[in-house]
């Protein structure tokens, strides 16, 4: 058991039990570290993990966690998952400290500062914030909630089972998870930098392309894990994971070893990289082939791993099928340490 300073415990009253510490399992194991142990099921995560076990017709959870914000976030994406494995079954969840039903104390409005194209395909939207810090620590990621056009912006409260609830109908937000590119805490301004690309249902590259200085929306965040602590790093990616890896090649410690293989179009696509590293970067362009059909990223991180000590951090970003094999390949042909690794599905063809 982890000594870690904050804690929860919880009882989900469901239909089927089983079933649902099946789905809980096979869900996580993309995301985390399961265990299992007949009942019990562990879910090691990056801010803290989650005992599970099944009693009866109930699941008895203990949460533990490294901060009071962790807590919060473990405990909203766990009951998320147990209400969307649920499904239309009855489901009871109760805490023993029921979060307050209020604001959610990670969410901060955000106001559009000015817009513009740092290469052909991707867009910085500078925001400013009232509380820019608040982002600078805890996560890389964060979630856009974007409002409806001419409608006075609705936030998400926070429920006392630990669900988000959302506004519906004509004040729905449309929601959408991004990369801060960089913080400026004297100026209270955030860069987001946006992929865009051709297709349907693109609200964020939409939002993007017509930001106006002035517009609001809003930040929740930051998580989705920070830069590695690591003194060698394989970081691979295609341009939607270029924001995140610029970001940690930014921030790594001065002498840090950086091996960089990213995905782009072509050489128009590509963007300077400031590090206090030592940096190996290497561009692989698509020449007009689909994005996240060539297996680049997939090939990059197997063959930089052959001369590759086991101490190597593994950083990827890409199609989820392409994530899919690199994950795979790490955990059963590499046996990579699965604290060593972050491979991440950024999108799915």
């Amino acid at each position: 058991m982890l000594a870690e300073p904050f804690i929860a415990s919880g009882v989900a009253i469901a239909v089927d039990p089983a079933r649902m510490l099946d789905a809980l399992c096979s869900h996580f194991a993309e995301h985390s570290t399961v265990k299992r142990e007949g009942d019990l099921v562990t879910l090691e995560m990056i801010t803290g993990r989650a005992d599970i076990r099944h009693e009866g017709r109930k699941l008895a959870i203990q949460l533990s966690c490294r901060s009071a914000r962790a807590l919060q976030n473990v405990r909203s994406v766990l009951a998320e998952h147990l209400f969307q494995f649920a499904g239309e079954e009855r489901l009871k969840l109760t805490w023993s400290d029921a979060p307050k039903a209020d604001q959610l104390p990670d969410l901060r409005e955000i106001r559009v500062v000015s817009a513009r194209n740092i290469s052909p395909h991707m867009r910085r939207v500078t925001v400013a914030c009232d509380d820019a810090r608040h982002f600078a620590h805890g996560g890389l990621h964060f979630r856009l909630l974007i409002p409806p056009k001419g409608r006075t912006p609705v936030w998400p409260k926070l429920r006392a089972d630990g669900r988000i609830e959302w506004a519906k109908d004509e004040d729905a937000l449309t929601v959408r998870i991004y990369t801060f590119r960089s913080i400026d805490l004297e100026r209270g301004e955030i860069d987001i930098d946006f992929v865009l690309h051709e297709g349907e249902n693109m609200p964020g590259a939409e939002w993007a392309m017509n930001a106006k200085p002035g517009d609001i929306a809003g930040a929740l965040g930051p998580g989705g894990g920070g830069v590695p602590e690591a003194t060698s790093m394989i970081l691979a990616g295609d341009e939607t994971a270029l924001p995140a890896i610029s970001r940690i090649a930014a921030e790594v410690p001065t002498g840090t070893q950086l091996r960089i293989f990213l995905e782009v179009d072509g050489p128009s696509e590509e963007l300077a990289m400031p590090s206090a590293g030592r940096v190996d970067l290497i561009w692989m362009h698509r020449h007009g082939a689909p994005a996240g059909t060539m297996g680049l990223v997939e090939s990059a991180v197997r063959n930089a791993l052959a001369d590759a000590d086991a101490d190597t951090f593994v950083w990827a970003g890409c199609e989820r099928s392409e994530a899919k094999r690199i994950r795979d390949f790490l955990k059963t042909e590499r046996g990579h340490d699965r604290h060593r690794m972050s491979i991440g599905a950024y999108w799915e063809r």
